[in-house]
C-alpha cells in the first residue's frame, strides 16, 4: 500500500478510531512546527510496518514526545492520555478525534488496558512509554512491566524509538517550549516470540518476571539508538 497524496497512509477502509482529517491536520502542523521552531532531525521511518499491529516504545522526556513520534510515522498511531484530559468536551473531542486512549494516572486501569489491546488486535499502532512518566532530570528511568504485559498479551512487534533534545526544549521544568533542536530515531522492529510462548504456560510469578524482562529488553534497545 502506498501513501496518499498528503504523505500519510491511512489503513484501507474506514478508520473507526479517529477522524482522518483531524489526524492529518495535527500531523501536518506537528511536522511544520518541529521542522521550523525545533529544527528537527528524524530517521528510521522505513522501519514502520505500513499495516498491522505495532507498538512504538520510546523514552519519555517531554509533552512534545507524542506529537514528535507521530510526526515521523507515515501511518496513524494511537496515544494514551490521562482521563482528566477527556473531562472537557472540547479537549475530549480533539483527543478522541486523533485516536487517543483515556487511561488513569498510572495507565494501569483494566478499561484502558482492554482498549489498548483491542486497538492492537484490530491492527492499529500505539505509542507506549516504558518508563511510565516523563523524566525529571533528563536521564533514562527504569522500565515498568506494563509495556511487557501489552507485548505478551498482544503479540505485536515493537519499534523502539528514542527522542533527543525534548527535555531541553520542553522538559518538566519549563512552562513553555523553547526553540531547541530535537531529533528522533526509530529502530528495527523487535519480536518476542520466545517470551510470549513461555508466558502461555508459565506460572503467574514467572509471567510477571517475563513482563519485566521484555520491558527491560525494550528499554535497552531504546538506549542503543543513536542521534540522527
Amino acid at each position: 500500500m502506498g501513501f496518499d497524496r498528503f504523505g500519510l497512509h491511512f489503513p484501507p477502509g474506514r478508520d473507526v478510531h479517529r477522524r482522518a482529517w483531524v489526524y492529518w491536520l495535527g500531523w501536518s502542523l506537528s511536522r511544520l512546527i518541529f521542522s521550523t521552531y525545533f529544527r528537527w532531525k528524524a530517521a528510521g521511518w522505513e522501519h514502520v510496518p505500513r499495516e498491522g499491529p505495532v507498538i512504538f516504545a520510546s523514552n519519555h522526556a517531554s509533552f512534545a514526545d507524542p506529537p514528535l513520534l507521530g510526526a515521523i510515522c507515515p501511518r496513524p498511531i494511537s496515544y494514551l492520555g490521562r482521563e482528566s484530559l477527556f473531562a472537557n468536551p472540547v479537549t475530549s473531542w480533539i483527543f478522541r478525534s486523533v485516536g487517543a486512549v483515556p487511561v488513569d494516572r498510572d495507565g494501569a486501569s483494566g478499561k484502558g488496558l482492554k482498549t489498548i489491546l483491542d486497538r492492537l488486535m484490530g491492527g492499529d499502532g500505539i505509542v507506549l512509554f516504558p518508563e511510565g512518566t516523563r523524566t525529571r532530570d533528563g536521564q533514562f528511568q527504569p522500565a515498568r512491566a506494563g509495556v511487557g504485559l501489552v507485548v505478551v498479551k498482544s503479540g505485536a512487534p515493537v519499534v523502539p524509538a528514542r527522542v533527543f533534545g525534548t527535555y531541553d526544549a520542553f522538559g518538566k521544568r519549563h512552562r513553555f517550549p523553547r526553540p531547541r533542536p530535537v531529533a528522533v530515531r526509530l529502530g528495527s522492529p523487535l519480536w518476542f516470540h520466545a517470551q510470549i510462548a513461555e508466558a502461555s504456560t508459565a506460572p503467574r510469578a514467572r509471567v510477571k518476571e517475563i513482563y519485566q524482562e521484555v520491558a527491560d529488553d525494550i528499554m535497552k534497545a531504546i538506549q542503543r539508538l543513536e542521534r540522527p
